[in-house]
């Protein structure tokens, strides 16, 4: 190289300056995008919902909810033009509650299904070791169900790129600041917050948000540090997220958690928190093979933390299929294996793949809210029946494990 190639080179803007360039106009142009989709505050907002679907979430009839509103009872719906219902979530939640004042016993537990004073609170972690399996989009749509239902629900963002965040309209280079992510409540500093500081209410009445941003990525930096200094009195990180939780439980009946796709301090802290496991499966050869990977070190990270007095106890593990294409042979083969190695393990519902979850992602929405008059109608309707049948099927693991079933 010569010296006028040497001082040409020298002039090139250096690297971390054409990331930084690239960081700032991404993220400006992402908030020129929320503000475009969802004027004028750049706020998400929860569709209405129809008295159809009203009275099969709540499990009663279209008639019943009628004499409600004619009788005065109750949340007052808003009318169309041509005579049609609409409720708000927050309306259906009010609903529900009228009904349980009515109703006795273990039908008042089905109107408003709140865990009780003996069930523990079931904490959801959604992990996998590799990225694309469908785990944020697996995360947002349970956490979703579970509000629909009528419990309530706290979100985890734990994955730095806040996938989930997004999708639940907060967006993290906009609307989280420093220290509003779970990291201020599981540092090690004079700075850790309580839990409850940092929680937000999102546009789904009953779901919030724990949010995230790359500041998750402290506890990957300070948990080593904090292992390595003399006093190790409090360094027990695994335990972090779940003494984290024990200061809001009380306030909620689920917590999903959303776990980023590495095998760090983070996951190992969330997994230790969990009641209950949900591995995201993509039936490919290369996810399965990298899938066998994430469990032997998983294994061996648990066993590690277990020694240390971790708590590692279960309600239930269980693998889901993501993406699945039914009529695709190669990963037909892919799912009857894993069901003959894991048997009961593999839930029995998969996800399919399917446009409808796609087109409502471009908008950052998730079928349940974008609504069936917004999309092809036979489409919507079986990627809903799929999404409803895995996130049922998770939910009577829930219930199992409450001793309701």
């Amino acid at each position: 190289m010569n010296a006028t190639q040497q001082l040409n080179r020298s002039e090139l803007p250096s690297v971390d300056d054409v990331i930084g360039a690239h960081a700032e106009l991404l993220g400006s142009q992402l908030q020129s995008i929320s503000e475009t989709l969802f004027p004028p505050t750049a706020q998400k907002m929860l569709r209405k919902f129809t008295s159809g679907e009203v009275a099969r979430l709540i499990g009663v009839s279209d008639s019943t909810l009628r004499k409600m509103t004619l009788a005065g009872d109750g949340p007052q719906p808003e009318l169309t033009s041509n005579g049609r219902r609409l409720y708000s979530l927050e309306d259906i939640n009010q609903i529900r509650e009228f009904f349980a004042k009515n109703a006795r016993g273990r039908e008042a537990i089905e109107f408003v299904p709140h865990r009780r004073p003996d069930e523990h609170l079931q904490v959801l972690a959604v992990t996998n070791f590799k990225g694309g399996s469908g785990k944020t989009t697996t995360s947002a749509h349970l956490a979703q169900y579970l509000a629909l239902q009528g419990y309530r629900v706290l979100a985890v963002d734990l994955d730095p790129q806040a996938s989930l965040s997004a999708l639940l309209g907060i967006l993290p280079e906009v609307h989280v600041g420093p220290n509003q992510t779970l990291y201020a409540a599981i540092r090690y500093d004079e700075e850790r917050r309580p839990l409850r500081d940092v929680i937000c209410k999102t546009y789904f009445d009953g779901l919030d948000l724990v949010p995230g941003n790359l500041e998750l990525m402290e506890f990957e930096h300070a948990t080593p540090k904090a292992l390595s200094a003399r006093d190790a009195s409090d360094t027990l990180f695994f335990a972090r997220i779940a003494g984290a939780l024990d200061d809001v439980a009380d306030e909620y009946d689920v917590v999903v958690i959303d776990c980023p796709p590495q095998l760090g301090f983070l996951t190992l802290s969330g997994l230790c928190a969990a009641t209950s496991m949900i591995v995201t499966v993509h039936p490919q050869m290369l996810d399965v093979s990298s899938m066998s990977q994430f469990l032997l070190m998983t294994r061996d990270l648990l066993a590690v933390v277990k020694e240390a007095g971790g708590n590692l106890k279960f309600d239930f593990l269980r693998y889901l299929l993501t993406r699945y294409e039914p009529q695709d042979a190669p990963q037909t083969k892919v799912v009857a294996l894993l069901r003959n190695l894991f048997d009961d393990h593999v839930l029995t519902s998969p996800m399919v793949k399917s446009a409808a979850v796609s087109d409502a992602g471009l908008t950052k929405q998730t079928l349940y809210e974008i609504g069936r008059e917004n999309l092809t109608r036979a489409t919507y309707d079986r990627a809903m029946e799929s999404l409803t049948a895995v996130n049922g099927e998770i939910e009577g693991l829930m219930k199992k494990a409450w001793g309701r079933v």
